[in-house]
């Protein structure tokens, strides 16, 4: 899979990073202008900019809902954001109460990228990893990404130690992506931290609403930011009863594994009065990026 190898650092001060997301910073900013796609990636006066971790969704610990701030259950989201930032190589990192980090050990972590483009919201959507690159290529070229370099990445690493949710798109390719599902597929199997709370498949009870989600229930969070957006559009109604006809509306694209049917996330949502869930797992589907 060819992507363009960005080498730089990590900084979190004055950031929230999550379990997906951190600030990059390359040793060249005009690496930047590098990236292919439609969408430029959006940087800071110094030159950093925001990952998407590729092919990962970790619970999200601040999310907006129409103007209403939610999240999902914070126990596992800030493990999740603790796991990805002793990934890329930091020892300690403080917050205050908004989830932005004040202080870090060390205040920047050496650490490389490989990416394809950015996303509608100038986010790198990136593969990364810290200390050196797993090739002899230099920083500003395509490099031909293979399997065992995805395994030294922090992605992987959220996957495989069951602190992230896959979220496949169609950009990261079939060996990696077929790779990236082994691990959640064994993650779930070793009983990983997210998935021993996970309620995608066997159902999630939401009598309350978005308080339920915001309290203890586990889900994809895709299927929870679709969940609180609808949620919060109906004023806080808990009911599900129109919410598949909210998902069709939005017609998120997916593409279904292993038979390769081209449908909508409606189609893979089952409601049960006030309970949710999806037919098919979360590896078994990729998104079309909007």
């Amino acid at each position: 899979m060819p992507m363009l190898l960005i080498t730089g650092s990590f900084h979190v001060v004055g950031a929230a990073p999550d379990g997906d997301s951190v600030r990059f910073q390359p040793t060249d900013a005009a690496h930047w202008d590098r990236v292919d796609g439609p969408h430029r990636v959006r940087r800071n006066a110094s030159g950093g900019a925001q990952l998407r971790l590729d092919g990962i969704d970790a619970l999200e610990t601040h999310y907006t809902a129409g103007r209403v701030p939610t999240h999902q259950p914070l126990d596992l989201g800030r493990a999740s954001a603790k796991a990805l930032l002793s990934g890329v190589g930091f020892r300690a990192v403080r917050r205050n109460e908004r989830e932005t980090v004040t202080d870090a050990t060390p205040t920047e972590v050496p650490g490389w990228i490989f990416t394809r483009g950015a996303d509608v919201y100038g986010r790198c959507v990136a593969l990364a990893g810290r200390g050196t690159p797993p090739t002899e290529q230099p920083s500003g070229e395509r490099v031909h990404v293979t399997v065992p370099m995805l395994r030294r990445t922090v992605n992987y690493r959220q996957l495989a130690r069951g602190h992230a949710y896959p979220t496949f798109y169609r950009k990261l390719y079939a060996d990696l992506r077929q790779a990236m599902s082994r691990a959640v597929v064994g993650a779930r199997a070793a009983g990983g931290p997210l998935w021993r709370a996970d309620q995608t498949a066997s159902g999630a009870a939401l009598p309350a609403g978005l308080a339920d989600l915001e309290r203890d229930v586990v889900v994809l969070p895709k299927l929870f930011r679709r969940l609180a957006d609808y949620f919060t559009l109906n004023d806080g109604d808990p009911s599900l009863s129109g919410f598949v006809d909210y998902l069709d509306a939005r017609d998120d694209r997916i593409t279904l594994l292993p038979s390769g049917q081209w449908t909508s996330l409606d189609t893979i949502v089952a409601v049960d009065g006030s309970k949710i869930r999806l037919t098919h797992p979360p590896e078994q589907l990729f998104f079309d990026e909007r």
